[in-house]
C-alpha cells in the first residue's frame, strides 16, 4: 500500500493508491484541478446500508491482491489519458480494510479542458476499476455476513467486456 499519504512529485498527471486510510473527495478534486482545465469530475463510491437481499448492511471489508492493484489502477488512468486528449490529471484511490456506512471506498477524479471528456474518462475509470482490479468485499448485515454477491472474474485492464456503460 502506498501513494495516498504523500502526493506524487515531479508534476505527475496520475495519482493512484491503495490505502487503509480514509480518502477525501476534496483532496482528490484539489489535486486534479489545474489552471488549463475547466472541468473537474469526482466520483465517490460509498458504503451503503443495504445490498441485494441484505438489508441493514453496517460495514464492508475490502481485501485486495495488493501487488496487482496499483499497477492496474495506473494502467486504467494511463488509458484514460490516451483515449481523451484533453485530460489534465487523474486520481484513482481505493481503500481496503473495514469501512462503515457513508465512508468512501473508491474515488475517481478527472480534470479536463471540457466537461464531456472529464465525465467520459471518469466513467471509464470507475467501470474499469470494477472489472479489472482484484479487490473483493465482504458484507456484514443484519442477517449475517458473506462475500458480496457482485463478484466476477477479474478481466485484464482494457478488456471492457464486463463493464457497464
Amino acid at each position: 500500500m502506498s501513494g495516498y499519504e504523500e502526493e506524487p512529485g515531479g508534476g505527475q498527471a496520475v495519482w493512484v493508491a491503495l490505502t487503509t486510510a480514509p480518502i477525501s473527495m476534496d483532496r482528490a478534486a484539489g489535486w486534479v484541478t489545474r489552471p488549463d482545465c475547466g472541468a473537474v469530475v469526482v466520483f465517490a463510491g460509498t458504503v451503503r446500508d443495504h445490498a441485494e437481499g441484505r438489508p441493514g448492511v453496517d460495514e464492508l471489508e475490502y481485501e485486495a491482491y495488493e501487488a496487482q492493484v496499483e499497477p492496474r489502477l495506473r494502467r486504467i488512468a494511463d488509458q484514460a489519458r490516451e483515449k481523451w486528449d484533453g485530460i489534465g490529471r487523474v486520481v484513482i484511490w481505493h481503500r481496503i480494510g473495514t469501512l462503515v456506512v457513508g465512508e468512501s471506498s473508491v474515488i475517481v477524479a478527472v480534470s479536463s479542458g471540457h466537461r464531456g471528456d472529464a465525465f467520459e474518462a471518469a466513467r471509464f475509470c470507475i467501470d474499469s476499476v470494477k472489472t479489472s482490479v482484484p479487490i473483493w468485499k465482504r458484507e456484514r448485515w443484519a442477517g449475517g455476513e458473506d462475500w458480496g454477491l457482485d463478484a466476477h472474474d477479474v478481466a485484464e485492464v482494457g478488456d471492457r467486456s464486463g463493464a457497464t456503460r
